[in-house]
């Protein structure tokens, strides 16, 4: 982690602590976690709340192309310093709300999200609306990974009940600060009903 880094992302939590969630960035154990389950093949990546880009970092690592990948990130300081570490992405300086009206992608394309949000200070009519738009330009199979420093998922299981979403955990690393856990967020399947009158 640079020190540089570590000094925006206090300055921006001592600005807005309940947008940004966090002291300090991610480390870069958590995002090796994070992104474990991503590779050339998943094509494009969508990342919510970068900050200062470790997860995006980890994500070139990983094989995916810098040019598949979509920022969303609402601190415009942020937002100016990943156009210029990663100027191939894509960087939106936006509120991830705002992923239901805005069609980043020509249909649901994306093969997995990451998300940096602290869902766990975001209230619920956001979460569902962040969720909603994320889910929408997801293709089918596609998932969100999200992290958490608190004890269980992020995402209240009435919220997830309600959008047909489950979570499934990752993994845990004591080597963060705080310690983490990250989920994967995806589509209940659809199970088509069985109708008895056409059994043979």
């Amino acid at each position: 982690m640079h020190t540089n880094d570590a000094f925006s992302f206090l300055m921006a939590w001592a600005a807005a602590p309940f947008r940004v969630g966090s002291v300090a960035p991610s480390s870069s154990t958590l995002a090796s976690l994070m992104t474990r389950e991503i590779g050339p093949e998943t094509g494009q990546v969508l990342e919510l709340g970068p900050g200062t880009g470790p997860f995006t970092r980890a994500l070139i690592e990983r094989g995916v192309r810098e040019q598949d990948l979509t920022l969303v990130e609402a601190d415009s300081d942020f937002a100016a310093m990943l156009n210029k570490r990663f100027p191939s992405a894509r960087v939106f300086e936006m509120d991830a709300t705002g992923l239901r009206h805005l069609a980043l992608y020509n249909g649901p394309v994306v093969g997995a999200a990451v998300s940096g949000l602290p869902f766990r200070l975001i209230s619920p009519r956001r979460t569902r609306l962040i969720l909603e738009g994320v889910f929408a330009n997801l293709r089918p199979g596609a998932s969100l990974y999200q992290f958490t420093l608190g004890l269980r998922c992020p995402i209240d299981q009435s919220m997830l009940d309600q959008l047909d979403l489950k979570a499934t955990r990752v993994g845990h690393t004591l080597r963060n600060f705080p310690p983490a856990t990250v989920y994967r967020i995806s589509r209940i399947p659809i199970v088509k009903s069985y109708d008895w009158r056409y059994a043979s």
